[in-house]
């Protein structure tokens, strides 16, 4: 988690409250099964991460390459 996003507001979309389930009952020490809706909304979140991931590094990259110039010919 990067700090901006704990002070800034939720992105819609990011978290569905109505299905958190991650608050743990007492006397329950069971730990929770993945159903597959839950899975492939995992294996989507980590696509759009690797996306989000890859745009930041190419314009981070296209910042800091060095400078081309050209050389004089002898």
């Amino acid at each position: 988690m990067k700090l901006f996003e704990m002070y800034a507001q939720p992105i819609d979309g990011y978290q569905d409250v109505s299905t958190d389930n991650s608050k743990v009952k007492w006397k329950e020490t069971r730990k929770t099964k993945l159903t597959l809706r839950q899975i492939r909304k995992l294996r989507k979140m980590m696509d759009v991460r690797n996306y989000e991931k890859t745009t930041n590094l190419k314009k981070v990259r296209k910042q800091y390459k060095p400078v081309e110039t050209e050389q004089p010919a002898m």
